[in-house]
């Protein structure tokens, strides 16, 4: 039997996301899952900071052994604005729609066009945290493209490719997404602890 892993978030897309990823890997459960339904704050200045955050609050609380992630878009042009706040950069409704908004707006008439999305998770497992990172480059486009995925993968395009995130299907963006990739290191890690999380 494989032992569940709690992922610390109430966001369907990412746990949907996540899942897509694993591919039956790891039995991943959300925070509704274990009774948890209220927003775990991320007050940190830092992506590791609000990953480590949320992980502990969970674990402690929950006592369940549990993950988090924080995820940012970080733009050169920008300084390397919306980083830690991109879920919130607009305003504390979270509205991705008036968050993209506002970053075109910003970068009407900007050469440079470069950014990152940047993915942390930190890993609560026996008392003990890890951290692992996923980082996918591309730039920004001058307008929206696309209706998949969610967050700001209409204005994201990834190097090496001529299509935003949310023009991609679910199995495309996953196999090259900063998530994918935080992921597939978490994996590495239980493998090598030999976790019960995992099927043998």
């Amino acid at each position: 039997m494989i032992t569940p892993l709690v992922f610390a978030t109430n966001n369907s897309h990412k746990l949907f996301e996540i899942n897509q990823a694993l591919k039956n890997r790891i039995r991943v459960v959300g925070l509704k899952d274990i009774g948890c339904d209220e927003d775990i704050p991320e007050t940190a200045e830092t992506l590791e900071d609000n990953a480590i955050q949320k992980a502990k609050y969970a674990s402690e609380k929950y006592h369940c052994n549990c993950f988090a992630d924080d995820t940012g878009l970080e733009i050169d042009g920008l300084q390397g604005r919306p980083g830690v706040y991109s879920a919130r950069y607009a305003g504390g409704e979270k509205s991705f729609e008036n968050n993209m908004n506002k970053v075109l707006h910003e970068m009407q008439g900007m050469e440079n066009r470069e950014a990152r999305f940047r993915c942390v998770i930190a890993l609560m497992m026996g008392g003990e945290l890890n951290l692992f990172e996923g980082v996918v480059n591309g730039s920004i486009t001058a307008e929206k493209h696309g209706l998949q995925g969610f967050g700001y993968d209409p204005i994201f395009v990834p190097k090496g490719y001529d299509r935003t995130f949310a023009e991609m299907d679910i199995e495309e963006k996953n196999r090259i997404s900063h998530r994918r990739l935080a992921v597939e290191k978490l994996i590495a890690f239980l493998s090598e602890k030999k976790s019960d999380f995992l099927p043998y």
